[in-house]
């Protein structure tokens, strides 16, 4: 997606599809306009007491009307006051109404999205559009819109009311506002140009700093606080420097358009001063006149500012507009074929061949094929970057294949429907993701509907109930960010009883004893061979007391499967197989003498 910021910037017609977010709430709209239809007819009224008060309220004759003159300006005035502090409200917060559906729209579109599209794109990006960019959005759908369309009743308004006040001088204001607007739209493409930038760099910066923020521990372990903070300030300074350039070329706009408009009316007024002294216009007519050019001037010149900040908002909107425009690669068939039940649990490659999206021209599997019957033991072994974990992330339906076939109980896994499809599987990943929240809360993920019964139950089965019931407040323990407070031996077991919860068919474990010690491996093996029984189980695992219970062990190389058959047969036969339990041999061997 930083790609796309070098596309040709953003117009106002950005914001066109935020519309419907807006006409969701018609009613509210309306009373908002009927609100700012009486400010602005209040305000319109105005000029017409002022006249008569300066042409006839000052006269011997017209004494006995100046209060009632007075008394129409303060009626009309407390008119203006309640019909525009309801108009702010109902502005304000349709705007915050609508921003507020516009981040849940963007993040569940987010959720729907692809693994390959977050490959691809930074977290904290996303995070600064969510915010940042629906901000710009808020003050655009809120007080700019609200503002604009005010200042566009008064101006057209107030035109009107000039043209029958004085044809003659209003012919010279008209003559005028082509020479005010087209340097106004003019400078509000260099606005547009400006905000986008300023968006973007805003946004890497926030990139940055989620990822330095995540990475704390190893980042003060190296000693980077410095440099860190050092980068980061250098990311917000730039920042900086493009908002800051986005904030002259408003001023700039909003500048020009004062003047230019006032110097009007002060030409205007001049010539119209002529026609006074010449006897041609009474002073009551002049000062009507004069106030509508103010009023018509002073709108011209707020829809130059506002037009500034709607052109900020277009460069947000385009950054959310790229998200909600971005296309899931992995959907749902418009048909999608049913999935046997009860579940069968038979999963099969059939000469599948797959590249991931970044590295298109290297492929990590070649022509796989391969079978695992219901309730089947099969664990997938071999060197970092052989295509183990892909296989369980192409079962999973993250990515397509180039080629190929994916079945599990007999149905191509495209045809199926993807929700469906890792409904009937559990997976326990080599890094576990532990969220922000408790223990329970966080095991419960693997079922939300799960009681707390169940999921203690599951707990104990990944030998973790005794670990949690430990922790300052047992199950009730907030973990902090990404389980920080854990150890990654606990995180793991948490993962564990997350699965054992959720009691899918088809269980994936991806190293999944990896981060534990030789006790808690050992209690969570246990746990383990009681979740596999009659579940079709695919183990990708490193150490040998992982899958030497395994039916059958799948020995891949380079995106290929090389040897195949069980634990003693493979060591037999001397390739691969039994090369990796050789060098596991010496590095256990290793560690027991450090211990």
């Amino acid at each position: 997606m930083a790609e796309q910021s070098n596309r040709p910037k953003a117009a106002l017609s950005s914001l066109r599809p935020l519309i419907p977010y807006g006409l969701a709430y018609k009613g509210r709209i309306a009373a908002a306009i009927a609100a700012l239809m009486l400010a602005s007819g209040a305000t319109l009224v105005v000029p017409i007491a002022v006249r008569r008060v300066i042409d006839f309220g000052f006269s011997e004759q017209g004494r006995a009307y100046i209060n009632a003159y007075f008394a129409v300006l303060l009626l009309v005035v407390a008119v203006l006051a309640v019909a525009s502090a309801l108009r702010y409200y109902l502005v304000i917060t349709l705007g915050e109404r609508v921003v507020a559906d516009l981040r849940a729209a963007v993040f569940r579109h987010l959720t729907s999205l692809d693994p390959a599209f977050f490959d691809q794109t930074k977290s904290g990006e996303i995070v600064s559009r969510l915010t940042a960019d629906t901000t710009q959005v808020k003050a655009a759908f809120g007080v700019s819109v609200s503002i604009a369309l005010r200042n566009l009743f008064l101006f057209f308004g107030a035109v009107a009311l000039m043209i029958v006040t004085s044809p003659k001088l209003s012919a010279l204001v008209l003559v005028a506002i082509p020479v005010i607007v087209l340097p106004l739209v003019i400078s509000g493409r260099a606005v547009r140009r400006r905000s986008r930038a300023a968006q973007d760099r805003l946004a890497d910066a926030s990139a940055y700093a989620a990822e330095a923020i995540g990475a704390v521990r190893t980042m003060q372990a190296f000693g980077m606080e410095s440099r860190t903070a050092s980068s980061f300030a250098a990311a917000a300074e730039e920042a900086f420097g493009a908002a800051r350039l986005s904030t002259t070329m408003r001023a700039l706009l909003t500048g020009t358009g004062i003047f230019l408009v006032s110097s009007s009316v002060v030409a205007v007024l001049w010539y119209g001063a002529q026609d006074v002294l010449a006897g041609e216009m009474t002073a009551g007519r002049l000062s009507q006149f004069v106030l509508y050019a103010v009023f018509a001037a002073s709108s011209l010149g707020q829809l130059s500012e506002v037009y500034g900040e709607l052109a900020q908002a277009a460069g947000a909107a385009e950054r959310l507009g790229e998200i909600l425009a971005a296309k899931p690669a992995i959907e749902a068939p418009r048909n999608p074929k049913p999935l046997p039940q009860p579940p069968l649990g038979t999963v099969a490659f059939q000469d599948v061949t797959f590249a991931y999206p970044t590295r298109a021209s290297q492929s990590t599997l070649h022509g796989l094929s391969f079978t695992v019957a219901p309730g089947e033991r099969v664990a997938l072994v071999g060197p970092s970057g052989a295509g183990k974990s892909t296989v369980l992330q192409l079962l999973l339906r993250f990515y397509d294949p180039q080629s190929g076939t994916i079945l599990v109980d007999n149905v191509p896994i495209q045809d199926a429907d993807p929700y469906v499809l890792r409904h009937r599987m559990a997976l326990v990943p080599q890094e576990p993701t532990i969220f922000a929240a408790s223990v329970l809360d966080n095991i419960r993920y693997g079922r939300p509907d799960a009681t707390e019964e169940d999921v203690r139950r599951s707990a104990a089965l990944a030998a973790a109930d005794g670990f949690i019931q430990a922790l300052p407040e047992g199950y009730g323990t907030v973990v902090g960010e990404r389980g920080v407070t854990l150890s990654g031996g606990q995180r793991q077991r948490l993962a564990i009883a997350r699965a054992i919860l959720k009691d899918a068919p088809i269980l994936l474990l991806d190293e999944a004893t990896s981060a534990l010690d030789a006790e808690s491996e050992r209690k969570v093996q246990v746990a383990l061979e009681r979740l596999m029984e009659g579940r079709t189980t695919l183990v990708i695992a490193h150490r040998l007391a992982t899958v030497r219970s395994a039916d059958r062990i799948l020995v891949m190389e380079h995106g290929r499967i090389v040897e195949e058959g069980a634990h003693e047969a493979l060591i037999a036969r001397e390739g691969l197989y039994a090369r990796l339990a050789r060098l596991q041999f010496i590095d256990d061997e290793r560690a027991q003498a450090a211990e």
